[in-house]
């Protein structure tokens, strides 16, 4: 008999937490206030400096937006202390990661000359397939996409490239393990596994200038802020992370994917200025409301306060600017450096899309990458964590409100196109 797969739960206000995070939450609650108050930037610096036996973080860019976003964390998050303790550690490795670019830098200076392929850039809303088509473009041994071990820390740890791996690779394996056990759930809906490619706006992260923070954690003055601050610091900090990371292991293109880029494909375009751009559409009805139940499950283990109407209501229009940002910027670029994908066409031939994208890249296609692909779709079946189930209404949306807050998008891209459900 064939073990039917577990289902995602749909109480985000009453998430399943294990036993060790709910002791954890009750006993350090009465610490919160005072540990809330001592999260600052001065505090964390001091302590990212004084653990790396290193003070210069590079370009100062980070501190302002990083000061935006602990004062919305402070006054806005509505973290429990389990929240407020990984939200902590994850800044403070982000620091120390900039700390070890910085010195990797002085000592090799080469590493701004190196020069990186045109790279391939997977964009469009969340959940339309992005995350497959990632991990298909990634099996050509020409490309390399950046690793979840990578993304956790860019920086060297070792001297040893050998040693430097392993290193990385065991911290994100415990990472790995760490997640699965606090939110058992979110791996039904994204798996996060150690040595699969990872979406590269974890690197803008070092900048303290990304979409991460308002996709888990409860930060509206920090969203709204960074939707008017220069993002341009941010693209080449990310260049130089991407450099680090060739210098580390040279020689191949560069497969990057994120929907955080396609509010900014601006910046991203005058940092890489000759990639080619592959847009991904899918039925918003479908894409919306499993993103907004993603971020349910994740925002659920931060908070003990997770208002669900908020995140259908802030999603909706964010997606929506998304979408009208980066099709003007589209608009103003070479008709031949974008190639359109849609959801259904890639689950029912999979092989022809890539072959799209190779050509829109002026790449050859071989038998070898062919096989690659189809290996690849075995790899990663849906659902083999579990089945994600999200009802649209719990968010307080519907196909009337999603149609009028995307405009033109769905007749140009999604009307008579057969798109469907996961």
């Amino acid at each position: 008999m064939t073990q039917r797969a577990a289902e995602t739960s749909s109480d985000y206000t009453h998430p399943r937490r294990p036993f060790l995070i709910r002791a954890y939450n009750t006993t350090a609650r009465r610490r919160l206030d005072h540990s809330l108050q001592q999260l600052t930037a001065d505090a964390l610096m001091w302590q990212a400096a004084r653990q790396e036996k290193w003070d210069d973080f590079g370009p100062d860019s980070f501190i302002e937006p990083l000061g935006v976003l602990l004062l919305a964390i402070q006054q806005e998050a509505r973290l429990n202390p389990f929240g407020l303790f990984v939200t902590r550690q994850r800044l403070l490795n982000l620091l120390k990661n900039r700390l070890r670019v910085n010195r990797l830098l002085k000592a090799h200076p080469e590493i701004k000359e190196i020069e990186l392929q045109p790279p391939i850039l997977i964009t469009g809303l969340q959940r339309t397939g992005t995350t497959l088509l990632h991990r298909l473009l990634s099996m050509d041994p020409a490309h390399r996409a950046l690793m979840s071990y990578e993304a956790l820390n860019p920086a060297p740890l070792h001297a040893n490239p050998s040693i430097d791996q392993r290193k990385k690779l065991k911290l994100a394996r415990t990472a790995q393990k760490a997640l699965r056990y606090m939110a058992p759930d979110f791996f039904a809906i994204h798996p996060v596994e150690a040595t699969a490619p990872e979406e590269d706006v974890l690197l803008l992260d070092y900048a303290m200038c990304s979409t991460v923070p308002e996709s888990t954690l409860r930060v509206p003055g920090y969203a709204s802020w960074i939707e008017q601050h220069d993002h341009a610091p941010a693209y080449e900090y990310m260049k130089t992370l991407l450099q680090v990371l060739s210098w580390c292991v040279p020689g191949r293109r560069w497969i990057l994917k994120s929907p955080h880029h396609l509010e900014y494909l601006s910046e991203f375009l005058r940092v890489f200025p000759k990639a080619t751009v592959v847009m991904s559409h899918r039925d918003p009805v479908y894409t919306l409301p499993s993103f907004c139940s993603m971020m349910a499950h994740g925002r659920g283990l931060f908070s003990d306060e997770v208002d669900v109407l908020e995140i259908g209501t802030h999603w909706l229009h964010k997606t929506a600017r998304m979408l009208r940002i980066g099709h003007e910027v589209r608009r103003q670029h070479p008709v031949s450096q974008f190639v359109d994908i849609q959801y259904h066409q890639l689950m029912q031939h999979p092989i022809a899309q890539i072959r799209e994208i190779y050509t829109c890249a002026t790449l050859p296609f071989t038998t070898a990458m062919e096989q690659q692909i189809q290996t690849g779709l075995t790899r990663n079946q849906q659902h083999r964590y579990g089945i994600h189930r999200y009802d649209m209404a719990s968010f307080g949306l519907s196909r009337e409100r999603i149609v009028k807050a995307y405009g033109s998008y769905i007749p140009e891209f999604i009307e008579g196109i057969q798109n469907d459900p996961e």
